[in-house]
This record gives C-alpha cells, structure tokens and sequence, in this order.
C-alpha cells in the first residue's frame, strides 16, 4: 500500500478550561481522497480540523502531511500544503475587494504581480465568481461569499483542502452550486459537516467522532445506513435515506 499523505496518530487535545476536545485520534488518508468528519455539535470536527493546518498543534500525537510532521518550525510550509475555509466567510474576507481578498496569499508567498493576478482569475473563475472581481465582500450574499472563499484558498494553489461547515446558511441552489464545485476538486480533502446528504454526494469515506473519539471509519454509504451508530452519534441518515413519513415509501438506495 502506498504511503498515506495525511497521518494523525494518536492526537489529543483539551481546551484551556479542561474540556478534552480530541483523545486518541489515529488515522490515515491518500493523496487524492475525500473524507467526511461528521458528528453531533461538540464531537471535535472543528479541533481536528484545525490540527491539520496547524491553527492548533497537537498536546499530544503527531500529525504528518505530505513529507512534513507538523512542528513550529515546519508550520509555514505545513500551511503552504493544506489550504482551509473557515464556517464563516467572514473570517476569511477581509479586504476592499474580492480581487485584493483573493490576492492577498499568493502575494504574501512572494509571487510575481502577474503569476498572481494569473491565480486570482483562475480561481474566481474556477468558482463561478469572476463577474464579483471588483465588488466588497460585505455587498456579496451567503453563497458568493463562499465562493469568494474557496477561491482564496484555491489560489494559494494547495494539495490539500479543509472545510468546515461548507454548506451551512446556503440557500438550495447555492448548496448545489456548492456540491457541483466541490465534486471537482482533484485534492485530498477533509470536510466536517452536519449536511449528510452532501457528504453521501462528495466524500467515499466517513470518519464518525462522538465525545472526541472516533467510533467509526468507514465507507460513506455503509456508516450512513447504520441507524444504530448514527443515533449513538447524535445524527440522522441523509433525508434521501431515510423513509417518507406521510406515505410510508421506501428509503432512496444508495450505491
């Protein structure tokens, strides 16, 4: 078997006020992989997360990605790698316009004025939102601010993309413009989420976390018709899983 590019092993966390965040966390994913961290409010999802770009560095284990175990030292070229978007856009878009915002990495890694309104235009582009160029942030909705912040990250050109909560606050059609892009991405990819049925659509593998442990990993489809592990977990199967309530029809099956 090929070498693994993100390992975690054995990673712990607890929070200044001694809630234990994450405990034994181990594992392992491929180049080109996509998974699903899914689990009820205050599982973990997000302190993994933010073990994987080194927002947060472990108190105990070792997280590797690529070639690099995460240390002070290799942070900055950890953080080259691994490209995050946050919950809320808001805490990525901070420039006058979604150009600047979407420039502002490429040209903090020192790259040519025009490798770098090369990148801007690719990943506007790439998300569908080229035509905001020249808007603020604050004029664009929900959905345009997503894209504006996946368009951030995808400029910085990384291996591998993290998202939390990609889909919450998305009206219908911006969730499905959403799946569409994500469904795309040629990159490792972690997403933690609450939305089942964007996880089903995107992610082969799912990692459950309850209490900062996980108790299952697995086949997307398999853990999702594990009623029992799910209610354990504080979850529901996807709504196109579960069975119509007012006329008794079977559950959509899934492959």
């Amino acid at each position: 078997m090929s070498r693994s590019f993100v390992e975690l092993e054995r990673l712990a966390y607890a929070y200044p006020d001694g809630t234990q965040a994450l405990a034994d966390i181990s594992l392992r994913a491929h180049q080109g992989e996509s998974v699903a961290i899914v689990g009820a409010n205050g599982a973990g999802k997000s302190t993994l997360l933010l073990h994987l770009n080194g927002y947060l560095r472990p108190q105990q284990g070792r997280v590797r990605i690529g070639d690099l175990s995460l240390t002070k030292e290799s942070l900055p070229a950890v953080r080259r790698l691994v490209g995050m978007v946050f919950q809320d856009p808001d805490d990525q878009l901070f420039m006058p316009t979604v150009a600047e915002d979407v420039a502002f990495g490429p040209l903090n890694q020192g790259l040519p004025v025009a490798e770098v309104e090369r990148r801007v235009n690719d990943a506007l582009q790439r998300v569908g939102a080229l035509a905001l160029r020249e808007r603020p942030p604050y004029r664009l909705s929900g959905g345009e601010k997503r894209a504006v912040a996946i368009a951030t990250v995808l400029a910085m050109e990384p291996a591998m993309l993290v998202l939390d909560e990609p889909s919450s606050n998305l009206d219908p059609g911006a969730r499905r413009r959403l799946i569409r892009l994500l469904a795309g991405f040629e990159q490792t990819t972690f997403i933690a989420t609450h939305d089942l049925d964007l996880a089903l659509d995107l992610c082969s593998r799912t990692v459950v976390l309850r209490e900062g442990r996980i108790v299952a990993d697995g086949p997307t489809a398999e853990i999702f018709v594990d009623a029992a592990l799910l209610a354990a977990s504080g979850l529901e199967p996807p709504l196109r899983m579960q069975g119509c309530p007012l006329c008794g029809q079977a559950a959509i099956e899934t492959t």
